[in-house]
């Protein structure tokens, strides 16, 4: 696995397709290594011409793993922030977006189209913020603003995300536990088991297991508050994708993107809950290449 060092850490990436090709610089949400990309997704989108670049967050899969650095447990550090404390961190969304374009820098990218699904869509409008030349546009999946006025996951999904008791012991039962995770926050009526989700949780398990990097990032999120104040500075073409029926992300994050970015289209899509399973998968590939094709002919 190639890596690069970029803000005094190494980060791990892949790069799918032609070189030469117009860059798509993909980045994952809360906890997710490279591999739960679908690899249906990234065939289309080096097929359409595009060259596909995945990597993990700091702190996840094979990148730069802040072992030892304490943080705060999530629920004591949301009341602190809500009245106004803020407790120390490793990092924020601000220093993801920075590895980000250090990534592009080191890969000798100039600038890219910007997909983030969650957490990795809160990256990306930091990003698109506060390097802008690097941005030809941004695709936000299902993802918000940090506004704290906006509807909150229930108590099924919190505790779903906070995981609370003893971990599972054997590798088959931790896998069991992720994949219970998506039949809380993914689409309803899905098998998660068969439908992909399984083999690709399995696969970053085997690649690397280290849960302490999700309570880190997690941390990093809450540290972040609201930031409207960035999303408001995004100036590239923006996409936004939302499901109707996501739990985790209420669809209106996405609706919250698409109001303060100048321009922004938001596209709702009926029944898709915090995933992309293989039935909605095509109409979220081809509303990104449309946007792509789009934003390439407009700057040309």
């Amino acid at each position: 696995m190639p890596t690069v060092d970029v803000n005094g850490i190494k980060l791990a990436y892949e790069s799918h397709g032609n070189e030469s090709a117009p860059p798509v610089l993909l980045i994952m949400g809360l906890g997710a290594q490279l591999t739960m990309w679908p690899d249906q997704l990234i065939r289309d989108i080096t097929g359409a011409g595009f060259r596909a670049v995945t990597f993990d967050n700091r702190d996840i899969g094979l990148s730069h793993k802040h072992d030892g650095e304490r943080v705060p447990k999530p629920i004591p550090q949301m009341l602190a922030k809500r009245i106004g404390i803020t407790l120390k961190t490793p990092y924020r969304l601000v220093d993801m977006a920075g590895d980000a374009a250090g990534l592009m820098t080191a890969l000798e990218i100039d600038n890219a189209h910007i997909v983030g699904v969650s957490m990795g869509g809160m990256i990306a409008q930091h990003l698109a913020a506060l390097h802008p030349s690097r941005v030809a546009s941004v695709t936000a999946i299902m993802t918000t603003t940090g506004n704290p006025k906006l509807p909150r996951p229930g108590r099924e999904v919190f505790q779903a995300m906070l995981r609370r008791g003893p971990v599972p012991e054997t590798r088959e039962g931790r896998i069991d536990m992720s994949v219970a995770t998506f039949g809380v926050i993914g689409t309803p009526g899905e098998d998660h088991n068969t439908n992909g989700m399984r083999d690709r949780i399995t696969a970053s398990y085997d690649r690397n297991y280290d849960p302490s990097g999700l309570a880190r990032q997690m941390a990093g999120i809450i540290a972040s508050g609201d930031f409207r104040k960035m999303t408001r500075r995004v100036q590239a073409p923006t996409l936004v994708i939302h499901g109707s029926a996501d739990p985790l992300v209420p669809v209106e994050g996405g609706m919250d993107i698409a109001r303060l970015v100048r321009g922004a289209r938001l596209e709702v899509i009926d029944g898709m809950g915090h995933d992309m399973p293989p039935r909605f998968l095509p109409k979220v590939t081809g509303m990104m290449l449309d946007h792509f094709k789009a934003t390439e002919l407009l700057q040309a």
